[in-house]
């Protein structure tokens, strides 16, 4: 897709800078995708990270940033992780904690791990797996424990309705019966089915272990324990934080982490172009907020060979889209639906989201990039880029409005976000569909556009919004924005609704079968075909690597973080 992309705008993939003279490897433009630039097992130094946005929490189980999943990789190890290497291999999840593949029951429900010897904390104390089970019990406090991913709870409380560890009546806080761990070095997970990203949901954050002893609860992100290569030796919310060597950790029971630098500093700043010069002046490594490079610096990356050649067009994964709410009228016509998807003016969305460097036009759920692609389903004729009026106008007959009518597009403050809405909000004047645009915060974002009640109050027929999949697999994109179970009454990310028995029943099928894309690809299908989102564009961020990074390579979206190291 990036190659696509750098086609199109005339830019040379092949662009290189000679950098010999400082030591480094030559580099080239998208080189991070495919190999890993600057290869080196040198160690020392400070690895200098900036972002325009703060961590959400350190707390691995409160944290869904996916800078932070990245940083958190530094210091909090899980019973299995991704491999790391550059290439598709590093996309594969291999043991972490545990000393090998787990042991799988023939029903596919019971999964059993044994730990490696030698896991310590960084007090020195063992990790064991009671401090895994633990920390996995913490995310059914939502009380305590706000925010986060909630996808273990749905897989492992089995009808127990577990209250989390915080309301315990068990001494030691380990009450969940799905989970048992007979000795320190062994753990069970019992699931009520199959469930083929089980294991993906065990390399989240969240599934990381706590020590008992050191859990401050809602407070635990201030200093969260490390079990990994490096522990925070400073946090200042909304500034910066520091983190340097785990003395505690043993490298030879890590077969994934490099731990090259000697620490890794996180500043965080409110200006974005700010960030962006320093980056290119070489006093900032890494911009780890996502976004990439601003207008005004991808410009200057876009006319220089030399600043080009240490830039990558990373698909980031964020699929941005509209949802056609069935629920508030007059969408509940699959008519008026259709009317939005052939009005909306896809080259003006992808304009006003920065660009073909800022996101590539998505012609269904599955775009190039996505876990399940279909890069040629085209149902809307959307790829041309164009609006389709006579086809706008003949579904608006269809559904009985052949003058128009008129609903509220949901929207969140974001700058670029607004800017999507009122491309959106142009588009469908033209066939007479009157959209005004309600703008909310972010912090707003679960109790407004998350909440069907709010949803049907405010009449929010369109709402705009973005989504990546926490795991690869057609079920992490898929599962949260159109299976009926998924839908929740705050922080609702099925915002269209869907609760079609007929793709319910598909995601069933898909939680059993050894290769579930065909039924992903049918599940996109019938989400088109049902006109419940107008898909927009896949983000693509310019992302610029200090070219003094060694071990740079891009995995799930981003740099990999703990792979880095610095010439010093």
């Amino acid at each position: 897709m990036a190659a696509g992309v750098v086609v199109a705008l005339g830019v040379t993939a092949g662009a290189c800078q000679d950098d010999t003279k400082r030591g480094e490897t030559p580099s080239g433009f998208n080189a991070a995708l495919t190999t890993v630039v600057n290869p080196s097992a040198a160690r020392g130094g400070t690895l200098n990270l900036w972002s325009a946005q703060d961590a959400d929490s350190w707390d691995p189980a409160r944290g869904y940033l996916s800078l932070v999943w990245n940083m958190n990789r530094l210091y909090t190890r899980k019973l299995v992780d991704y491999a790391g290497p550059a290439g598709p291999d590093g996309g594969k999840l291999v043991p972490d904690l545990a000393a090998a593949e787990p042991r799988i029951s023939a029903d596919k429900r019971t999964y059993t791990f044994t730990l490696r010897d030698g896991l310590k904390w960084d007090d020195g104390s063992p990790i064991t797996t009671r401090d895994i089970k633990y920390g996995i019990e913490r995310s059914w406090a939502t009380k305590v424990i706000t925010g986060g991913p909630y996808y273990l709870p749905h897989i492992l409380d089995n009808g127990q309705h577990y209250p989390g560890p915080y309301e315990d009546r068990d001494p030691a806080r380990l009450g969940l019966r799905s989970v048992r761990t007979p000795d320190d070095k062994t753990i069970t997970f019992s699931l009520a089915a199959p469930d083929p990203d089980f294991l993906y949901l065990l390399a989240m954050p969240a599934a990381g272990p706590v020590p008992r002893a050191r859990d401050t609860g809602a407070r635990y992100g201030a200093r969260p324990a490390s079990s990994g290569p490096y522990m925070f030796d400073d946090i200042r919310p909304g500034r910066s934080a520091r983190l340097v060597r785990n003395p505690r950790w043993d490298p030879a029971t890590d077969p994934i982490r490099k731990a090259l630098p000697d620490a890794v500093d996180f500043t965080v700043t409110t200006n974005q172009d700010d960030l962006d010069r320093r980056l290119l002046a070489g006093t900032v490594d890494l911009d780890i907020g996502g976004l990439g490079v601003q207008a005004a610096a991808r410009s200057r990356v876009l006319a220089d060979p030399r600043l080009m050649s240490h830039a990558d067009a990373v698909a980031g994964g964020y699929l941005w889209f509209a949802a056609l709410v069935p629920a508030v009228a007059p969408f509940g016509d699959i008519a008026c639906r259709r009317a939005v998807m052939y009005a909306a003016d896809l080259a003006s969305i992808q304009a006003a989201r920065g660009g073909p460097f800022a996101g590539t036009i998505a012609t269904s759920m599955l775009p190039s990039g996505t876990p399940v692609p279909e890069p040629d389903y085209d149902p809307y004729q959307h790829k041309q880029g164009k609006p389709r009026i006579d086809l706008a106008l003949r579904e608006l007959r269809s559904c009985g409005k052949p003058n128009g009518f008129g609903t509220t597009i949901a929207v969140l403050t974001d700058a670029g976000a607004v800017r999507v809405a009122e491309a959106l909000q142009a588009a469908l004047k033209k066939v007479n569909i009157n959209a005004k645009i309600d703008r909310y915060a972010l912090a707003e974002d679960s109790s407004q556009g998350g909440s069907p009640n709010m949803v049907r109050e405010k009449g929010y027929g369109i709402i705009i919004s973005s989504f990546a999949p926490d795991y690869p697999t057609g079920g992490g994109l898929l599962e949260p924005l159109a299976n009926g179970d998924a839908i929740q009454q705050n922080g609702n990310t099925n915002r269209a609704e869907i609760n079609d028995p007929s793709i319910n029943e598909l995601f069933d099928a898909a939680a059993t079968a050894s290769d579930p894309a065909s039924l992903y690809r049918r599940i996109n299908h019938k989400v088109m075909e049902g006109a419940y989102y107008l898909p927009f564009t896949l983000d693509v961020a310019l992302t610029y690597r200090n070219p003094r990074l060694t071990n740079v390579h891009v995995q799930a979206g981003a740099i990999d973080i703990q792979a880095l190291g610095v010439h010093k």
